[in-house]
């Protein structure tokens, strides 16, 4: 191939993007069940280039939408037609209309079309500062795709049909540079035959012995073992570290948690050393950090905890659904541990109903941190990874920064929160956390269509505001949490006296008469409430002192458990740093080199070449 002349280098490198044919592509994912539709993906800087490679002759679309739906899209449709390229910058409105886009931002790269598959490389800005467009940043995008036989025409469209769909990714996510040898050891932990009940939430709790080994070892990498047609169903999996005074007479059956009549063994298992959710993949540890196994204060008895989400209420459904854990006698230099941080499970949380906007927080404050982090490790822990865990009514989450007072840059966040879409965010640099230290867990929740309380709990029609802390190294904290005082709670609602003791659980409401005799779940629910109630109500919620939840492993506790702190004052809501975009189009702008690119792609490629490559 003819070296490129002197101007044309000065444009490929003015769009900062390594040629096409020689990028390399750390990311892609399968966005059909049936792999006819691959994407590739390669962000660097300020652009991202993607590659498709689609089984198909005719046109390919793609595209980013708030929902997963077509209406208020950003798509890009592109092919080749009787062997010329094409690819437009389109947009949907909110009736899902097709409009090309009068700022095209998505430019073609390399295309190419042979007897089965058509392949199309384009790159685009993170931020165009079109309105039509979506700015890509670290949190979920909804990625739509589809594809037809036949190639497009603006009249007369081809209607893609059944070859359609959405998959929710991080296109951001850093690069995994950790190379695992596939002759890893490894064990399984997986559940045997357990039956689903045809109700729409349930907790199953096993609980497993690690495998016995010589000697320390470090778990580098953890997959999911999903039983096929049941990734609906599995919405989470955690890991807990149980008592080691356990013996192996625990292991004879497993049983729902959180039940009255589970066995007492699973009380001693607080500690969480492992975390998945719905939607996550596999998780490998750093090269420097792995979860350590084999010493007397490892974890040698686990309790698996699964989440079964069945809302339509299917009948004799079996799971086998579990944990492998990838392990090797070659250690790292850290052991890694898991903080989980945030709101407190509990009643105490709740969100009124028809709310589009309402924001929890949760705290782990400065006194938890600075106790544990003083007694063990007053340098401070190092965060590399974060799962944020809320459920259906979830819209963002964000971890808020805090070091003696001063806002830090966010730990993590995800502002399109997908709860079908829930795994480990690996951070770009990794965090120091040090005594004088708190976290704050932001959580925002949409109610509009709920005519009753929401209440934190364990169900996906309840909720939670969670993040689980991946870190080394690791220390004797595993829960740094906080719930809102919930008698100002009710003070809110006008109730003046509860009954003492109490007895019941939701407690009971003495008085005003109004209240009388109901429980407080009843009262709140009672309760008129309008949309200005409600931010009232968001606004008061966030002022009041917190318990404060600081637990270690083995059931113990920090003496700062159980107390009552005043939230930090912070600025809400929080502000982000503004986008910077670029200019609408570089096309626009240097339109005598486009014209020289073309002039000179026309005279170097031979007629009977199918690929077009435009490199920029």
């Amino acid at each position: 191939m003819r070296p490129w002349p002197p101007p044309l280098l000065v444009l490929l490198c003015f769009w900062g993007l390594p040629p096409a044919a020689g990028r390399h592509y750390p990311h892609s994912a399968v966005l059909d069940g049936a792999s006819r539709y691959r994407l590739s993906w390669a962000p660097q800087d300020s652009a991202i280039a993607f590659r498709l490679e689609v089984r198909t002759q005719g046109y390919v679309g793609f595209g980013f939408s708030p929902t997963g739906a077509m209406a208020s899209a950003d798509i890009v449709v592109g092919g080749l037609d009787r062997g010329k390229p094409y690819l437009q910058d389109y947009f949907t409105d909110a009736d899902r209309t097709l409009k090309k886009d009068s700022q095209q931002d998505y430019h073609l790269e390399y295309a190419m079309e042979n007897n089965t598959h058509t392949v199309l490389v384009f790159s685009r800005k993170l931020h165009t500062c079109d309105i039509n467009d979506k700015s890509i940043t670290e949190s979920t995008v909804r990625v739509i795709w589809a594809y037809h036989d036949k190639d497009f025409r603006e009249t007369g469209q081809n209607y893609h049909g059944s070859n359609r769909g959405t998959k929710s990714l991080r296109l951001l996510n850093p690069e995994k540079t950790a190379i695992i040898s596939p002759s890893l050891l490894y064990f399984d932990l997986t559940n045997q035959d357990v039956p689903i009940p045809d109700k729409d939430t349930t907790y199953w709790c096993q609980m497993f012995k690690i495998p016995t080994v010589r000697g320390k070892h470090h778990v580098i990498k953890v997959e999911p073992l999903i039983q096929k047609d049941h990734e609906s169903m599995v919405h989470h999996i955690l890991l807990y570290q149980c008592s080691s005074t356990l013996n192996d007479s625990v292991l004879d059956y497993g049983h729902e948690c959180y039940h009255p009549n589970m066995p007492d063994s699973f009380l001693t298992c607080e500690t969480v050393i492992f975390a998945w959710a719905i939607g996550g993949e596999g998780f490998t540890y750093p090269p420097h950090v792995g979860l350590s196994i084999g010493t007397a204060t490892d974890p040698q008895y686990v309790l698996m905890e699964v989440h079964y989400d069945n809302p339509s209420y299917l009948e004799g459904k079996m799971d086998n659904s579990g944990l492998r854990l990838f392990y090797t006698p070659d250690l790292r230099r850290y052991d890694a541990g898991v903080i989980e941080a945030g709101l407190w499970v509990s009643l105490f949380h709740n969100i009124p109903p028809g709310m589009p906007e309402f924001m929890s927080e949760g705290h782990c404050t400065l006194e938890c941190l600075k106790e544990a982090l003083d007694a063990e490790k007053p340098s401070g822990i190092r965060i590399f990874a974060v799962l944020l865990h809320a459920h259906l009514a979830g819209r963002a989450i964000r971890v808020r920064h805090f070091h003696k007072g001063n806002e830090q840059q966010l730990l993590a966040y995800d502002d399109d929160f997908d709860f079908n879409f829930q795994e480990f965010q690996y951070l770009k640099e990794e965090r120091l956390v040090l005594p004088g230290d708190n976290l704050v867990t932001e959580c925002h929740y949409s109610t509009i269509n709920r005519s009753r309380m929401t209440w934190g709990g364990f169900s996906t029609r309840n909720e939670m505001c969670l993040s689980y802390l991946l870190y080394y190294p690791r220390i004797n904290l595993t829960r740094c949490a906080s719930i809102p005082d919930i008698m100002e709670q009710l003070q809110f609602i006008g109730v003046k006296e509860i009954y003492k003791p109490v007895r019941t659980w939701p407690f009971i409401i003495k008085s005003p008469k109004q209240y009388k005799n109901l429980s407080f779940m009843d009262a709140m629910n009672k309760f008129k409430w309008t949309r200005e109630q409600g931010l009232s109500y968001n606004d008061f919620v966030l002022r009041l002192p917190v318990n404060v939840r600081c637990s270690k492993t083995d059931n113990a506790e920090w003496t700062i458990q159980g107390m009552m702190a005043v939230p930090p004052e912070i600025e809400r809501p929080y502000v982000t740093d503004p986008v910077l975009c670029s200019s609408s189009s570089c096309l626009s702008h240097n339109l005598f080199l486009i014209l020289l690119v073309a002039l000179y792609i026309s005279t170097s490629i031979p007629r009977n070449s199918r690929p077009f490559v435009l490199q920029f």
